[in-house]
């Protein structure tokens, strides 16, 4: 398991080497922040397969809000069809971000930040995987690493989450340790004539868990696509899935398709 990451890890980073990108990645968020006084809505999509066949769909509406361009603030709420087939709001969660190191050069810039999510959810609890985005009441606190380099954009988050103990059906571990390796390259277009152009980003994402007191762990590859249009409308495809995994979970593999809009320049 810790060659696997270890050699994901060299690989991701090579590639990098030596080579303008935008840091938008699909299931991971970056260290940059929205511009002061904009707001985006979002909307995130997942359709994940149960062993035995079944669809599990996850339905994520989010508002963003750039207070200042060192802090936003997102507020997403959950529903899904896992518990009996049809759409059920399930919770919501509240998640803040502070951007606090900035480094700029010619071509490429680095990004350090901080960020915590709480959320609360009243939805049965079916696997050992801590998700408090979609999944369990709980905290997250983590940081958030970005270089970019040209065409290229590299993303490493490391978290520390934890479950309410008043959700029913709590499991046995309610701590976890989540890291994440993400890697994106802009391939189109070759060169900017204008901000109308369609850019399109192709990606590759790690996600990773290790549930505290045990021995237990998962680590998961996301490939996508993704389009921003005229600048403020993204649309985003991922497939994921699991490499390796020893805890049990409901439904690990799927497709992700995620809408974002965003409005500029509504609150200076």
């Amino acid at each position: 398991m810790r060659k696997t990451i270890i050699g994901c890890i060299i690989f991701l980073g090579n590639i990098t080497q030596g080579l303008y990108a935008q840091e938008l990645f699909v299931l991971t968020e970056p260290a940059s922040n929205m511009p002061k006084g904009s707001i985006g809505i979002r909307s995130m999509n997942s359709m994940m397969f149960q062993k035995n066949g079944k669809l599990n769909y996850h339905q994520m509406p989010e508002l963003m809000w750039g207070i200042h361009q060192k802090w936003m603030l997102h507020i997403q709420s959950f529903a899904s069809s896992r518990q009996n087939g049809g759409l059920v709001h399930e919770g919501f969660s509240i998640y803040n971000k502070f951007r606090f190191l900035s480094i700029d050069d010619f071509n490429s810039h680095f990004r350090l930040a901080a960020y915590h999510r709480i959320s609360l959810n009243n939805a049965e609890i079916h696997q050992e995987e801590i998700e408090t985005m979609g999944l369990n009441s709980g905290n997250e606190i983590g940081l958030i690493a970005t270089q970019l380099i040209n065409k290229n954009a590299l993303n490493f988050t490391t978290s520390f989450e934890q479950i309410f103990s008043s959700q029913k059906n709590a499991i046995l571990f309610n701590k976890g340790l989540n890291y994440t390796l993400s890697y994106g390259r802009l391939i189109y277009p070759k060169k900017y004539t204008h901000f109308k152009q369609t850019n399109i980003n192709l990606m590759v994402e790690l996600l990773g868990q290790n549930l505290l007191g045990s021995e237990k762990n998962f680590l998961d590859i996301a490939p996508s696509i993704q389009f921003i249009i005229n600048s403020q409308m993204r649309i985003d495809i991922a497939y994921r899935a699991a490499l390796y995994s020893n805890m049990s979970r409901t439904a690990p593999n799927g497709a992700i398709l995620k809408f974002e809009y965003t409005f500029f320049n509504l609150k200076k």
